[in-house]
């Protein structure tokens, strides 16, 4: 028994060396926009959606950058970040890579990021309501993500596009999204989650320009809008294109940075560098001294 006790103190150590856990946390949530549609185009032949492959130097892999997972996770993060996620629908680029990594150019100590993909296409505000599927995966998602250390930074928010087609639904748009921040702050404990929403570049509908309004309107502390309106389109007129995702990643960020109101608090992972250190070099050693005792006692 003592023997076994020992291995799985071993086991716990060496999985306390590989795993990485970031720092630094960002939810990405919303519609289609935000899992990202970027180089996503219908084949002329059969009609199928399909992702041309490309990923632009600003939205390319970086070991400081990590993504949770549908199986809760975390991973190298890649395009497409969404691919688990919305995996009913093709998934291209979106503005998560091009965010993180201009977060990690400008601010180089800024320490690893991880991004928490929430956005499913097609979805309407309503279908975000505290009690709905979608909330309740955010915030499962979430508060999975901040069991093990690492701070969140924020909420990067892009949806309404499916809230235009039906004039009832534009109307009750600015009341909506302002409940759904609401609950989402108290039931992650953080009334002053930073929220960045992007006001919509597109619609699926005739009442853009409603949903817009009480998106720029939003009157909710730490609540802030970039508009995306003008960035290029792809030719459903929907999504945007894979540059216009990089412009949006690297507006984001810029939103984000100017928003701090002190400098960043860098977090230190000295001790837990230490903390293995010590394992290895004099906890680890005792341990197998110990167990070949055991082992011929």
């Amino acid at each position: 028994m003592l023997y076994l006790l020992f291995l799985v103190l071993l086991t716990q150590g060496d999985l306390s060396m590989s795993e990485q856990l970031p720092q630094n946390i960002f939810i990405l949530a919303g519609q289609s926009n935000m899992a990202g549609r970027g180089g996503v185009v219908n084949n002329t032949k059969n009609g199928i959606p399909s992702w041309d492959g490309v990923v632009p130097v600003q939205c390319q892999p970086n070991p400081s950058i990590l993504r949770l997972s549908a199986s809760l996770t975390w991973v190298q993060a890649h395009e497409p970040l969404h691919a688990d996620i919305d995996y009913n629908k093709t998934n291209g680029v979106g503005p998560g890579m091009s965010f993180a990594n201009a977060i990690l150019t400008k601010v180089p100590n800024f320490g690893s990021i991880g991004l928490v993909p929430c956005a499913i296409g097609g979805t309407s505000i309503s279908e975000w309501a505290k009690g709905g599927f979608l909330y309740d995966q955010l915030v499962r998602r979430t508060q999975f993500a901040l069991q093990r250390g690492g701070v969140i930074r924020a909420m990067l928010w892009y949806q309404g596009e499916s809230d235009t087609q039906i004039r009832e639904d534009a109307d009750a748009y600015e009341g909506r999204l302002d409940r759904f921040f609401i609950d989402l702050r108290a039931d992650l404990g953080y009334p002053t989650l930073p929220i960045i929403q992007v006001a919509l570049a597109s619609g699926e509908g005739p009442y853009v320009e409603i949903v817009r309004n009480a998106q720029l309107g939003i009157n909710l502390p730490n609540v802030q809008c970039v508009d995306a309106k003008g960035l290029p389109l792809e030719p459903d007129r929907v999504h945007l294109t894979t540059p216009a995702q990089v412009q949006l990643g690297q507006t984001l960020t810029d939103a984000f940075l100017q928003s701090l109101s002190s400098p960043i608090h860098i977090a230190n992972n000295s001790c837990r560098r230490f903390s293995n250190l010590m394992f290895h070099s004099l906890i680890r050693p005792l341990l197998r001294f110990v167990m070949l005792i055991v082992a011929f006692t």
